[in-house]
């Protein structure tokens, strides 16, 4: 009912009566009332007269209604401990591919190493959950294929020069915008699910102690709509991850990364590499020359560009 509610105030910029409202949508005048009030709950600025009902302003959440043909595999929290958790138990019960779970604020958010994601307002959290039908063994690929295709969005749809730093931060200037997590379960030799939980500084301001990150509004100079970003990045990342040929990823996320090249200090738990990267192979992991020459693999770890 919601999506199609605004759709009829979106499309007039004049009121709309409740009369009018009612025989469009098959429900009577009190059901639009209730659906009013509860819209205008959420935040949308909603005018009432005697005319009737006129949309003035809405707000930038991603509130399922939103993105209607998805409309039925987004689980939306004002705020939640972390969307990981919650996508972890979805996933576990069997919810579609696809499955998105958002929240506006993220009490226990998380990201690599386990460390504490801050997630104030104005930013964009949310985790993924996807059913790819791939081995365990290409899991990794599914990781890269949505840095890429975050990187790209980013570049595309805000006007910023995203780049993925390995394996999927992304970077803008050098300064980190955007970290991702990822889990995964396999049933025997095909996997489960691939969960991708994506943490953005959209139009969130952030604490003078974190000089090293920054937000699309400090670098833009302006907001980017959240609703409207993450509709276009489910869009293509759904696209691509369905496509037959996920291998070639890899190569594509060559093309906007910004760590090849690069002096790199890996940090993981079973120690420390440093060297230059050279390249990522077709699993994914950084291929680092260290200072004797010799060339080591780096499957998993924190990477810090020195």
């Amino acid at each position: 009912m919601k999506p199609q509610l605004l759709k009829i105030l979106r499309e007039n910029k004049d009121f709309v009566s409740g009369e009018a409202l009612s025989k469009h949508l098959g429900v009577s005048r009190v059901a639009i009332w209730k659906h009013i009030q509860k819209l205008q709950a959420c935040g949308y600025d909603i005018h009432s007269s005697p005319k009737g009902y006129r949309l003035v302003q809405s707000p930038d959440t991603p509130f399922p209604w939103e993105l209607p043909e998805r409309e039925s595999r987004i689980h939306f929290f004002d705020t939640a401990s972390s969307t990981m958790d919650i996508a972890r138990e979805l996933a576990r019960k069997g919810c579609p591919d696809f499955t998105v779970v958002i929240a506006e604020t993220q009490t226990r958010g998380r990201g690599r190493m386990d460390r504490n994601w801050i997630s104030p307002e104005g930013g964009l959290y949310f985790t993924l959950v996807l059913r790819p039908h791939i081995p365990p063994v290409m899991s990794p690929l599914v990781n890269f294929g949505a840095a890429f295709v975050l990187a790209r969005t980013l570049q595309e749809f805000c006007g910023v020069d995203a780049r993925v730093k390995w394996p999927n931060d992304i970077l803008i200037h050098g300064r980190k915008v955007s970290g991702m997590l990822s889990e995964m379960e396999a049933a025997g030799d095909q996997v489960s699910f691939v969960n991708i939980g994506i943490g953005i500084n959209m139009n969130n301001d952030l604490p003078p102690d974190l000089p090293f990150a920054t937000s699309i509004k400090n670098i833009s100079g302006k907001t980017c709509s959240r609703k409207a970003f993450l509709s276009e990045f489910l869009d293509r990342l759904e696209n691509r991850i369905h496509q037959p040929d996920l291998p070639t990823v890899i190569a594509e996320w060559k093309t906007c990364t910004a760590t090849l090249g690069q002096q790199v200090r890996i940090v993981s738990h079973q120690g420390v590499t440093e060297g230059k990267a050279l390249d990522v192979d077709p699993n994914g992991a950084l291929v680092v020359r260290t200072a004797d020459g010799s060339l080591k693999k780096i499957y998993y770890g924190d990477c810090f560009h020195t």
